[in-house]
């Protein structure tokens, strides 16, 4: 997955730049509207790629499961039985499905790293509305809108994936402790 998410960042990337060089040369709509297209697609690809960056750099997959943050509250589970989110919860794609793995992580550092997991997407869900900003530029308001809520609501997927799991992954943490 890491390999095709920077794959799909850099050719959006490319695409952008090519297409804003074309719209300079011959101004035809055509190379404006890939530019926008592309340019929001590797925004959204980018961004998230850097923010999981920042929180590897920062955080090492260490964070402290016990703090008020990450503390799952009552009305939370009640949600996430309307949601069913025990029957999607396994069909949700990981970026690093090593980080998660008990055969090369103890339960703590998997809670930790779901922790980590958890402020990456919420990170990225705020970050998803950066592109309501080029709607003062481009127009198409409702365009940028509709990516933006699709991003966030990709990231708000794996915040709520995160806080279902993390519970019995922590009592089997501390059983182990």
């Amino acid at each position: 997955m890491p390999k095709l998410m920077k794959l799909i960042t850099a050719f959006s990337f490319i695409i952008t730049i090519l297409s804003i060089i074309l719209f300079c040369r011959f101004n035809k709509s055509i190379y404006l509207t890939l530019a926008v297209t592309f340019g929001t697609v590797s925004y959204h690809l980018g961004i998230r790629l850097l923010v999981r960056l920042f929180y590897n750099t920062i955080m090492k997959n260490h964070a402290d499961y016990t703090k008020k943050w990450y503390q799952i509250h009552s009305w939370e589970n009640k949600l996430y039985q309307l949601l069913k989110v025990k029957t999607w919860k396994d069909r949700m794609p990981s970026y690093n499905p090593e980080i998660f793995s008990n055969k090369k992580h103890t339960w703590d550092e998997i809670a930790q790293s779901m922790c980590q997991s958890e402020l990456v997407h919420e990170t990225n869900i705020i970050l998803s509305f950066i592109p309501l900003i080029a709607s003062i530029y481009f127009g198409s308001f409702y365009v940028f809108l509709i990516t933006s809520v699709c991003g966030a609501v990709f990231d708000l997927l794996f915040v709520i994936m995160q806080r279902y799991n993390r519970p019995r992954i922590v009592k089997i943490a501390l059983r182990q402790k």
